[in-house]
């Protein structure tokens, strides 16, 4: 039997299928509702059933991680792989139980790999680093709001409200530091990035939080559309060009994130310099030099982490 599991904040849409058919159900994306879908699971006879869905960030781990230590074959897929099959199975209309459809005839004809769950620390890491993020973005919200005030009063205030979120980020910070030290293959994981010219200590962070998991990655090239970096091209008949862009989807935070490592890769990174002058002399325009530099650091750290050696200028990056 094979279960596919279409993620919502609020709500799991699940599709069971079996050799007789098919069948929905919909529970809420809370650990009882995690406990409803196992007991209904159970009263189908499908409690061994290999469970699917999609890697969609927060929003799925908690059940994945529920269905695996309740003893379910879980995997954990790539979002593209699963629109690559719905493309190919010719499915247009897109809701919730279909979607559920979908993953699980994908589950079932390709029987992707079971995942293995990230170690407990790396939750933690996660839930450090994105509230560091929603403190960063905060804090240069009220600096815009400092920038526009009229009135003492307010500035005043805006002015004490930046100085204590400054706080919490240096005393946050530093808890990441100390739990980095707790967890030496965190540890090590980040060091192994910041061997990377261009990469520091917070977009280190950063990386190990969000891909750590790298079973979910068949190749880099998934990776690379995961963060939203993989190329597309927009024509149109036969006197449109839109030329090449990216598909900008996945962690919009983590795009952000390499903009400026990949600043300064393009100049201090042997490998990327290089690179980056090639793109150039090509013609490309400096916005398309920058983000593939992006792409290229993606491609840096995938293979640091997947190897476990530290960058080395004379390994060429792969395409």
């Amino acid at each position: 039997m094979y279960l596919g599991i279409d993620v919502a904040k609020d709500s799991l849409a699940v599709y069971l299928l079996k050799a007789e058919g098919g069948m929905h159900h919909e529970v809420r994306n809370e650990p009882a509702g995690f406990r409803e879908l196992h007991r209904w699971l159970k009263k189908q006879q499908a409690s061994r059933a290999h469970v699917c869905l999609e890697a969609t960030g927060i929003y799925g781990m908690d059940v994945a991680q529920f269905l695996h230590d309740n003893g379910y074959r879980v995997s954990v897929v790539n979002p593209a792989r699963i629109k690559g099959f719905a493309t190919s199975q010719m499915r247009r209309s897109k809701t919730d139980r279909l979607d559920a459809e979908v993953i699980a005839a994908f589950c079932k004809a390709l029987e992707p790999s079971v995942w293995t769950p990230p170690e407990p620390a790396w939750y933690e890491l996660r839930a450090l680093l994105r509230h560091l993020e929603d403190l960063q973005a905060t804090r240069q919200q009220q600096v815009n709001r400092l920038h526009a005030a009229t009135t003492e009063v307010v500035r005043s205030q805006l002015k004490q409200h930046i100085a204590f979120i400054d706080e919490q980020i240096r005393q946050l910070k530093q808890q990441v530091r100390t739990h980095l030290q707790q967890h030496p293959n965190l540890q090590d994981q980040v060091h192994l990035l910041t061997s990377i010219p261009g990469i520091g200590e917070l977009t280190a962070w950063r990386l190990v939080a969000e891909i750590q998991a790298l079973a979910t990655f068949q190749d880099v090239r998934q990776l690379v559309a995961y963060v939203g970096l993989d190329p597309t091209r927009h024509d149109s008949g036969s006197s449109v060009r839109g030329g090449h862009s990216i598909s900008r989807q996945g962690r919009a935070a983590l795009r952000a994130a390499l903009y400026m490592p990949a600043l300064v890769a393009m100049k201090h990174n042997p490998i990327l310099h290089v690179f980056a002058a090639r793109l150039s002399a090509q013609g490309k325009l400096p916005q398309q030099v920058i983000i593939a530099v992006m792409r290229k650091l993606l491609h840096l750290a995938y293979g640091i982490l997947k190897s476990g050696l530290p960058f080395n200028p004379n390994h060429p990056v792969p395409a």
